[in-house]
C-alpha cells in the first residue's frame, strides 16, 4: 500500500499537494511493476504500437514528399510552364511573342503547334503526343535540347520530317537516329482507291532523356512540318511560356492574359500536368490514413490495459477514495497513466522517425551497397535513389492525432475507474 502512505504523506504535508496527486499517482503506475505480467505486456506493446505507427507515418509521408518534390523538379524543367493559345493559328506569332515578353513573370516563350498520333516502327504502335517547335526557340522554354541521349534537337530542318523520341518512346520502338518511324493521324483521306488513314513517314534524327512521364509519350519534330502536317495556317497554334515562378504561373498568366485583352486560351502546367501531381497527393492521403490503422491499435491497445489495470487495482482506488480523493481525480490518475504511454511512444515515433525522413535516401543507398543490387531501376521509376524531404507540418500533424487518440482512449477506462464504489471493492478484500 506504498501508494496509501503517498496519499498520507501529501495529507499531512499541504493540502494543495492533492492538486499534484493524480499526477504522481499515474506517473507511478507507468513505472511500477504489476503483479499480472500481462497488463505490463500489454502497456509495453501499446506503447511500441505508438512509436511505430508514429515512425511509419512520418516516414512515409517524407517520403511521398520526396516523390513529390522529385517529379516537379525534373517534369517542370521539362515542360513549358505555360500555354497560349490562339484562337486562329496565327502567321505572325513574332508579335505576340513580344508583347508576352513584357508580362512580368514571363521569362521566355517559343511558338508551338500540337497533335496527337500513333507511332510505329515495325509491329510496333506507340500513341504519342508531337508537338511541332523551333529549334532556337525551345531550348529557351524548356531543357530538353540539354538532355539529348543522341543527336541534336537542332537536327530538325524545315521540310526533312526529322523526328526526336524520348527515350522510353524510342527504347520500345527500337528506333535509333536514322531509322525511320510512322506517324498516323487521327483523320482520314479520301481518294479515288477508297478512305486511308493520314500517314507520314519520319526520320529520327535524336533522343532525349529527362527521367520523367514524357520520355514515353512525347515527339517533337519541326514547326513548319508540323504546320504541314496538320494542314493548318501557315502559322502556329500558340505559344509556350516559361515563367520565373512556376507556382505563381496561373496568377502571371491571368494577369498577362488581362493585360493583352482576349482572343487567346491560357493554360498552365497544373492543368495539363496536375493530376500527376494531385495523384500523388491523393496516394499520401491514402497511405496516411492506412498507416494511421496503426496508431489506432496501439489507441485500443491502451483501452485494454488500462481496463485491465483497473480491474487489477481496485482495492487501491476504493482506499484512497476513503482517504479523500474525489472520483475526478481518480479518473485523473488513470488519464495521466494512459496519456503519458500514449506521450512516450508518440516521442519515440516521433524520433525515429524523423531521423529515417531525413535519412532513409542514405540507409536505402547502405542496403544497396551490401546487397550489389539497387532497389529502384532508374530505367523503371526513372529515379536512382530514394527521395525523401521531411516537412514540419506532417510531423506536427501526426504528433496532434497521435497525441489526440492517446487521450481519447484514456476517457473510457478512467470513467470506470471513477465509478467504482469504495464499500463493494473492499467487500471481499
Amino acid at each position: 500500500m506504498d501508494l496509501v502512505l503517498v496519499v498520507e504523506r501529501c495529507l499531512r504535508l499541504n493540502a494543495s499537494m492533492l492538486n499534484f496527486l493524480p499526477i504522481t499517482l499515474g506517473l507511478r503506475y507507468i513505472r511500477s511493476r504489476r503483479r499480472n505480467q500481462f497488463i505490463s505486456f500489454v502497456s509495453a506493446f501499446s506503447l511500441l504500437g505508438m512509436a511505430f505507427g508514429v515512425m511509419a507515418l512520418i516516414t512515409v509521408m517524407s517520403v511521398m514528399n520526396g516523390f513529390d518534390q522529385e517529379m516537379k523538379t525534373r517534369l517542370l524543367r521539362a515542360i513549358p510552364h505555360g500555354f497560349i493559345d490562339w484562337s486562329q493559328a496565327a502567321d505572325d506569332w513574332q508579335q505576340g511573342r513580344e508583347e508576352w515578353l513584357q508580362v512580368p513573370g514571363v521569362e521566355a516563350a517559343a511558338p508551338y503547334v500540337s497533335g496527337f498520333g500513333l507511332l510505329s516502327r515495325g509491329n510496333t504502335i506507340e500513341g504519342v503526343n508531337f508537338t511541332g517547335v523551333l529549334p532556337e526557340y525551345q531550348r529557351q522554354v524548356s531543357v530538353l535540347a540539354d538532355s539529348m541521349l543522341l543527336g541534336e534537337l537542332e537536327a530538325l530542318a524545315d521540310g526533312e520530317f526529322g523526328i526526336v523520341l524520348g527515350a522510353l518512346l524510342a527504347r520500345r520502338l527500337g528506333a535509333v537516329p536514322g531509322d525511320k518511324v510512322s506517324l498516323t493521324l487521327p483523320e482520314v483521306s479520301v481518294t479515288p482507291a477508297g478512305i486511308f488513314p493520314r500517314v507520314k513517314r519520319f526520320t529520327v534524327v535524336g533522343v532525349f532523356r529527362v527521367n520523367a512521364q514524357i520520355d514515353q509519350t512525347l515527339a517533337l519534330i519541326h514547326l513548319q512540318d508540323a504546320v504541314r502536317l496538320l494542314r493548318a495556317v501557315d502559322g502556329a497554334q500558340g505559344l509556350q511560356l516559361k515563367l520565373m515562378d512556376i507556382y505563381r504561373a496561373q496568377e502571371l498568366m491571368q494577369a498577362g492574359s488581362d493585360k493583352l485583352g482576349g482572343g487567346h486560351k491560357i493554360t498552365d502546367w497544373s492543368q495539363t500536368q496536375g493530376s500527376i501531381f494531385q495523384a500523388v497527393q491523393m496516394e499520401k492521403r491514402v497511405v496516411a490514413a492506412l498507416l494511421s490503422i496503426i496508431v489506432m491499435v496501439a489507441a485500443f491497445n491502451i483501452i485494454s490495459s488500462l481496463v485491465l489495470m483497473v480491474a487489477d487495482k481496485r482495492s487501491d482506488i476504493a482506499v484512497l477514495r476513503t482517504l479523500g480523493l474525489s472520483a475526478r481525480q481518480v479518473m485523473s490518475v488513470f488519464i495521466v497513466q494512459g496519456f503519458g504511454v500514449g506521450v512516450l511512444g508518440t516521442i519515440l515515433g516521433v524520433i525515429s522517425g524523423c531521423l529515417l525522413g531525413l535519412y532513409i535516401g542514405d540507409l536505402v543507398a547502405w542496403i544497396e551497397s551490401l546487397r550489389g543490387q539497387a532497389v529502384f531501376d532508374p530505367e523503371v521509376y526513372f529515379i536512382s535513389q530514394l527521395p525523401s524531404v521531411l516537412k514540419a507540418h506532417d510531423v506536427l500533424g501526426v504528433t496532434a492525432v497521435a497525441l489526440g487518440l492517446s487521450f481519447l482512449a484514456t476517457l473510457y477506462p478512467a470513467w470506470r475507474a471513477a465509478n467504482i464504489q469504495p464499500a463493494e471493492a473492499l467487500r471481499y478484500e
